[in-house]
């Protein structure tokens, strides 16, 4: 008796696309689920922080306050959305949410200023989100100590003494993504994100949807193999996963405007493994479960720590050790390397082969135990 029949495999395949055609939500998480969310997100996520709400209370009201105020705003990181006259108008505006910063400036700045005497501005900074906070904190300083030195060289200047020199400057140069754009690192990040939980949610109602409606027992008293059945089944997820993969990247490319500097071929290909891997976890979820409810529970109990841990939206060095090893068991964490190292750095096998290895490795063991449990479920 043969061990693999081509026949029965091709006609599994049919089976599974003619139910999948006729299951119009599935099919419309599999086509459109993964542009809107790209769409969402792609614009939703952002890291970087410009026009901070910010309030004045100019005490000086000078030509002196004015300039650092037009300094700030120039910046583009501060919008001064209000003028506060009076210190309980600048903690209500704080308060209420209409401003994350107060500028207070004294009433004596320009007097000081003028008579080259040390002063001192206050900012108020709303700390609730730290992101923000830390970014107003840094560019004020900034923008402060700037203003500093030019105050010095126009006093050195009048007194007829040379330029104020600095003893020691810095010169940086960004790599990879000079323009520090979000974008360029959120957008590959979303791709490999979309790719695992779509197919997975596809996946995990398969087997379950077989049992619910009773097509199983059918299944189990005919010819086919269990191997046959199950690759029968991820197949067309397969080709499906990899066309909402190819208008995704198309979509990063060409609207989110993130190049691939790397190799495109070994991304798809990378990528058809990661499909792979995928597909195998959410059948392995759709065999232990006995309804589509615990299916849906039980894949969004692992898509949820992947996108915490995976390092998608926070830098996987700052986590505990602890958790890091969790994260190290998640395919995602991998897949995210790989695509970020092809699409921002223009990396090879030989920079990424540690992640590729562990991609394999659960690429191979997925399977495997999908496979093994999945025949031991129809046998």
């Amino acid at each position: 008796m043969d061990l693999f029949s081509m026949g029965r495999f091709l006609s599994i395949v049919k089976k599974e696309i003619i139910q999948f055609k006729r299951d119009k939500p599935s099919l419309a998480i599999a086509l459109a689920m993964p542009i809107m969310m790209l769409m969402l997100f792609g614009y939703a996520i952002s890291t970087d922080v410009e026009n901070i709400k910010t309030t004045v209370w100019d005490q000086s009201r000078s030509a002196d306050s004015r300039d650092v105020i037009a300094s700030l705003e120039h910046t583009q990181l501060f919008e001064v959305v209000s003028y506060s006259l009076s210190e309980q108008e600048v903690e209500d505006q704080i308060d209420q949410g209409k401003a994350d910063v107060a500028l207070i400036i004294p009433p004596d700045f320009a007097h000081k200023r003028d008579n080259d005497e040390p002063v001192a501005l206050q900012m108020l900074i709303n700390g609730s989100d730290p992101n923000i906070a830390r970014t107003a904190t840094a560019n004020a300083q900034l923008i402060i100590q700037h203003k500093a030195l030019a105050v010095q060289e126009k006093i050195l200047a009048s007194k007829g003494m040379g330029e104020l020199e600095q003893p020691m400057s810095l010169e940086t140069r960004v790599l990879f993504n000079p323009d520090m754009d979000s974008n360029v690192f959120n957008i590959p990040g979303l791709i490999g994100l979309i790719m695992q939980n779509v197919t997975m949610i596809l996946t995990a109602f398969s087997l379950v949807r077989e049992k619910e409606k009773g097509t199983m027992e059918q299944l189990n008293v005919t010819p086919i193999k269990p191997v046959e059945l199950f690759l029968g089944k991820i197949t067309p997820y397969f080709f499906i996963g990899m066309f909402s993969f190819l208008v995704v990247l198309i979509l990063g490319i060409y609207w989110f405007h993130v190049p691939v500097k790397g190799s495109m071929s070994l991304l798809v290909t990378l990528s058809g493994m990661f499909l792979i891997t995928t597909l195998a976890l959410g059948m392995f979820v759709s065999i232990i479960s006995k309804t589509q409810l615990q299916a849906m529970q039980l894949a969004f109990a692992f898509i949820l720590p992947s996108v915490l841990l995976s390092g998608f939206l926070f830098p996987r060095d700052t986590m505990p050790m602890v958790i890091q090893w969790i994260g190290a068991i998640v395919p995602l964490t991998y897949y995210l390397e790989i695509l970020r190292g092809i699409f921002l750095k223009g990396v090879g096998v030989e920079a990424l082969w540690q992640d590729i290895i562990n991609l394999m490795i659960f690429f191979v063991l997925l399977l495997s135990i999908a496979v093994l449990r999945f025949r031991k479920k129809v046998e």
